[in-house]
């Protein structure tokens, strides 16, 4: 027979059990979509006619841009499409705090920034940076600027992982454009 104190260190331990289950991380529980690909082409580049370029970086190509960037490389495989006016539209991805951010980019013929549009974010906190006024600062940008969080762009409380994975993404990307696909 069981004694009272027995029954309660049993009780005790499934409260426990049960507490950490609901405690244990659970997939995406949050995610928003703001637009598709099809739609991203067309805030960003309007009616510009464009073209899919496959494109595998080399090892030398990325190696080229880490060093130029100072930012990994994570994918050698990158979702471009050429306009006819030689400007570059690209999905790409970047880490937020836990969850991947999907994020389009418009570069110009000269590898500036036209623009950018956040696609799907996940995470549940930080999402200003979506906001166009946030997206605004990296107009114009370049890979002649050496772009950093609290100078050039402005930081989001809350969002400070999602603010800088962006900018380095973006950072990454002008290097693309000027390591690769200015040469195509």
């Amino acid at each position: 027979m069981m004694s009272g104190i027995n029954k309660v260190k049993k009780f005790f331990i499934k409260v426990v059990a049960f507490i950490g289950l609901a405690l244990l991380p659970v997939g995406h529980l949050y995610a928003e979509v703001f637009m598709n690909t099809e739609q991203a082409k067309e805030v960003l580049w309007q009616a510009t006619a464009m073209s899919p370029v496959a494109l595998v970086l080399t090892n030398d190509q990325m190696d080229a841009i880490e060093d130029a960037s100072g930012i990994w490389v994570g994918n050698e495989n990158l979702k471009a499409w050429k306009t006819e006016t030689g400007g570059w539209f690209i999905i790409d991805q970047v880490v937020g705090k836990h969850e991947m951010i999907d994020l389009a980019v418009a570069l110009t013929n000269e590898g500036k920034v036209k623009g950018i549009e956040v696609l799907q974010y996940r995470e549940a906190y930080g999402s200003g940076v979506k906001h166009p006024k946030w997206l605004a600062q990296f107009l114009g940008k370049d890979h002649t600027e050496h772009l950093q969080l609290g100078n050039q762009i402005h930081n989001l409380s809350g969002g400070t992982l999602s603010s800088r994975h962006i900018m380095e993404g973006v950072t990454r990307l002008v290097h693309t454009w000027n390591q690769v696909l200015r040469h195509l």
